[in-house]
């Protein structure tokens, strides 16, 4: 075998090794592009709370045009709950569209209240803590957040948000209907949290 001969094999060894390598950049490129695409959040921005149905109704997010919409309004519906349970309700029955809640749901949210947990739903704005009891900032901002797999079955959206009192972010279903708008389809946001300060005898 001749000089050009080892040269030649030289050559060819270093383009295998760095075809290989430049490929595996590449694919390791294209799935954090896909990762980064997919793992967008918006913030929904209430300038004040509704006093009613008709307020609630009205807020240009009902348009549910998108499911971060519809995830936040969730969240503002379960506030409602442990003043006037019957408007929780409501909201939450606008948002469910064609599948209203059903009596086993109730109960499920009545159970999730018990205890005076009423701080829960409010964990979900932004500068609520247990160590301002959950109070939080204004503007009312909520933001909601998707993963590489929010959109894994096709028609729905499984959506993430972050509580002031949790490690993990909680999640919200949506399903868009044949009207193009994103209706709630289950929540898992009434989970316990870390009690504010004004509760916790060790705090």
């Amino acid at each position: 075998m001749g000089l050009f001969d080892n040269l030649k094999n030289q050559a060819m060894n270093a383009l295998k090794t760095n075809g290989n390598k430049i490929a595996k950049e590449m694919e390791n490129g294209i799935k954090n592009t896909v990762q980064n695409a997919s793992n967008k959040s918006e913030t929904i921005v209430f300038d004040a709370i509704p006093t009613g149905f008709e307020d609630f109704v009205s807020l240009p997010e009902c348009s549910m045009d998108t499911p971060f919409k519809t995830a936040a309004l969730t969240v503002l519906a379960l506030c409602f709950y442990p003043k006037d349970s019957e408007l929780s309700f409501k909201m939450l029955d606008y948002l469910r569209g064609p599948r209203p809640l059903s009596g086993f749901d109730k109960s499920f949210i009545k159970d999730r209240f018990m205890d005076g947990k009423d701080y829960v739903p409010r964990s979900y704005f932004s500068g609520a803590t247990p160590e301002n009891d959950y109070t939080p900032a204004v503007p009312y901002k909520i933001t909601v957040s998707e993963n590489p797999y929010s959109y894994t079955n096709e028609g729905y959206a499984k959506l993430l948000i972050r509580s002031g009192g949790a490690d993990s972010q909680r999640e919200v279903l949506l399903r868009k209907a044949k009207d193009g708008k994103w209706y709630l389809w289950e929540q898992y946001l009434l989970s316990d949290i870390r009690q504010p300060e004004s509760a916790n005898p060790w705090a």
